[in-house]
């Protein structure tokens, strides 16, 4: 009885440890196992009511995605933001793109490809901030972030990856930087997107 015991502490024990490595959720299609872009383009971010996320979250998702030096070549949403300015169509197409996905979950076909080809893409990564607040729970502080990121190949249009993720920091006197969770987060979330 003791030894049952003592192995079903040490599985359990295992267990909460392969637990707390995944992420919250990620929604893998069948064709990312070997699929291997060679340029990306980090999208505008989805910040809804947390405005003050987008610049960070934006900066950090090219900082992160540089670093790993997966791609030929990564588009910042900066750089993308600043091109549209000066290239119309890019900013028309852009803008119809993000409409149909974000009120008809659609990712058009034709518009990911047009806009691929117009920014030299082969992927595409979309970033919605679900949470980026400070809060108290049961009398402790917290910081918290929580992400989304869709992977969507850009000549087809096709969402190959979805995956979330979040972090909370306890504090007692000093807030802790919501972009250094965010950093976090992000990167944890990238140890496990297709490339």
């Amino acid at each position: 009885m003791r030894g049952f015991f003592t192995r079903s502490v040490v599985l359990m024990a295992a267990l909460s440890v392969l637990a707390c490595g995944g992420l919250r959720y990620s929604q893998l299609d069948p064709a990312a196992e070997s699929y291997h872009p060679g340029r990306i383009a980090v999208f505008p971010a989805d910040v809804g009511p947390h405005k003050e996320a987008s610049p960070a979250v934006e900066q950090i998702a090219a900082e992160v995605l540089i670093e790993k030096k997966w791609f030929k070549s990564v588009v910042s949403a900066e750089s993308l933001v600043s091109r549209t300015s000066s290239d119309k169509e890019l900013g028309k197409a852009l803008a119809e793109y993000l409409s149909k996905l974000q009120t008809l979950s659609y990712s058009d076909p034709a518009l990911s490809r047009k806009i691929g080809e117009l920014i030299e893409a082969d992927a595409f990564l979309l970033i919605a901030v679900d949470y980026w607040s400070y809060y108290i729970k049961k009398d402790k502080n917290l910081g918290k972030v929580s992400l989304g990121v869709r992977l969507i190949d850009a000549p087809s249009g096709k969402i190959l990856w979805k995956a979330g993720h979040d972090k909370e920091e306890s504090y007692t006197f000093f807030k802790p930087e919501l972009s250094v969770i965010a950093r976090s987060v992000f990167k944890t979330m990238v140890g496990k997107m297709p490339h």
